[in-house]
């Protein structure tokens, strides 16, 4: 949070169509990095101490004020037509009025919705170089600038703003481009723009002339360029591969963050570990993991090959071996996973639990040192400490209309292929036997059998021979069909 005196606002421009991305979504909602790149945008702003954001929109602004309704200091500022910059900007204008009438003294950090890999640290720097002068613009050296705007300084005095499309071929040359990052004092920002003209090459009212107006003006102090390090922070989305490329950008910056906090990545290249992701020290990520969400991973971890994980929370000395899924579920210290299982969501593993390959565990609860090796579907059930679940056990707990738990006592023995029809209980120390149906509660320390009695036909193997070799003797009847 900034220590300035100076109170600070976001406007965020947002109200553009997006039409390059080919969907019937708005731009500011398509996901980089497991968030919308508006959220990116408006966190930043907060984390550099604005109070408020004001998000100025246009096209389909319902679907936007929907995903965002449960964030209170977001002012929706609605730009009927999509004039320009300058013109959007304008529009935050009244929502600035105070009490006594007058457009309250504030610095304005003015951002882009499509711009998400910003930092919060940079804008920090952008309002205090503002709050030094008059305002302040971020720029990056770009090796392509291609068509975005160029920027004349001399030094870190800003001469003025050149779109491209409005640019000579000598001024093209120049690799200095305006990052779309502002910070501007109001209410003097709004003269500039009053004195705005639509003169250029798009016909549009452009934020970046006010700058160059309030830089060749004599009073007003000048308006200072600040570099950007990291270029990437100017990355802006227009299309689905400039999406790809800034969600690479930030999923990297986090995996350097956790390598730099003792966390080892084997691959780099080939994970995927969302920013919202926290993992504690001396864990290791083997090469093709992803991870979502709200994840949480403990220390001295190892997650192998292809595990994909999301929402979950993975205690401290946890195996999660290749190709797992963890949904929404919870593991305890020393457990291992997999490989090849599936915990869906609601899924526990107690300290010390074992779950083997192609098992499925959901809304269901192993105990202490419990393990399901391999082979099983686990589901709305409780498995006591100690137990054995043996492979092709099935809890069945859907009967059509509604599902049913299983109870599994402790130190319990459920022998291979049970099929344990909910609702039903196991004792404490109880036993199924192979292959059985368990229909009733088998009582603790009980075995329970629910299989018919075996019945052995001597001969069958001469009889099945014999009764081939008749098909075969018989030949077919006249009309071409075979006898009976």
């Amino acid at each position: 949070m900034s220590q300035s005196s100076k109170r600070r606002v976001a406007v965020v421009l947002a109200a553009g169509k997006g039409t390059r991305m080919r969907s019937k979504y708005p731009k500011p909602l398509f996901e980089v990095a497991g968030r919308p790149m508006l959220h990116w945008v408006i966190n930043a702003a907060r984390e550099a101490g604005c109070e408020r954001c004001l998000v100025v929109v246009g096209h389909q602004s319902e679907l936007l004020k929907a995903a965002f309704a449960d964030q209170d200091d977001i002012v929706w500022v609605t730009q009927e037509q999509q004039l320009g910059t300058g013109h959007a900007l304008a529009q935050a204008e009244p929502h600035l009025v105070g009490e006594a009438g007058t457009t309250e003294e504030v610095t304005l950090l003015v951002l882009n919705g499509d711009v998400p890999g910003v930092r919060a640290s940079t804008l920090n720097g952008l309002a205090e170089a503002a709050e030094r002068g008059w305002g302040a613009m971020a720029a990056a050296e770009l090796d392509e600038p291609g068509r975005l705007g160029r920027v004349l300084a001399d030094g870190h005095r800003l001469e003025r703003i050149v779109e491209a499309a409005d640019a000579s071929p000598e001024q093209l040359e120049i690799r200095l481009i305006n990052a779309g990052l502002y910070a501007m004092p109001a209410p003097s920002v709004f003269d500039y723009l009053r004195q705005l003209s639509t003169d250029n090459a798009q016909g549009e009212l452009y934020l970046t002339d006010a700058l160059g107006s309030a830089a060749a003006s004599a009073e007003s102090g000048g308006v200072e360029v600040v570099r950007l390090e990291d270029a990437d922070e100017a990355l802006g989305i227009n299309d689905r591969r400039d999406l790809a490329k800034v969600h690479r950008v930030l999923i990297e910056r986090h995996h350097e963050s956790l390598m730099a906090d003792g966390v080892t990545l084997l691959d780099p290249a080939t994970t995927s570990i969302e920013p919202s992701v926290r993992i504690g020290a001396d864990t290791v990520i083997h090469g093709g993991v992803s991870l979502f969400g709200h994840t949480q991973v403990g220390e001295d971890c190892v997650i192998h090959q292809g595990c994909w994980v999301r929402d979950s929370q993975v205690a401290d000395s946890v195996q999660l071996h290749p190709y797992s899924i963890l949904d929404q579920a919870e593991v305890e210290t020393d457990c291992n996973v997999g490989p090849f299982a599936r915990l869906r969501p609601a899924s526990l593993l107690q300290t010390g639990a074992r779950v083997g390959n192609f098992v499925e565990i959901k809304n269901a609860r192993l105990g202490q040192s419990a393990k399901a090796n391999h082979l099983a579907y686990v589901g709305d059930a409780d498995v006591g400490e100690d137990s054995n679940i043996g492979a092709g056990v099935v809890t069945c707990n859907y009967d059509g209309v509604n599902k049913h738990r299983t109870e599994i006592g402790k130190r319990s023995f459920v022998g291979s292929d049970t099929m344990l029809i909910a609702p039903v209980r196991v004792g404490d120390e109880a036993t199924t036997a192979a292959g059985s149906v368990i229909t009733d509660d088998v009582p603790d320390g009980a075995l329970g059998v629910g299989r018919a009695r075996q019945r052995n036909i001597p001969g069958w193997a001469e009889h099945k021979k014999t009764r081939a070799q008749g098909r075969k003797t018989r030949g077919p009847k006249a009309d071409g069909s075979k006898k009976d």
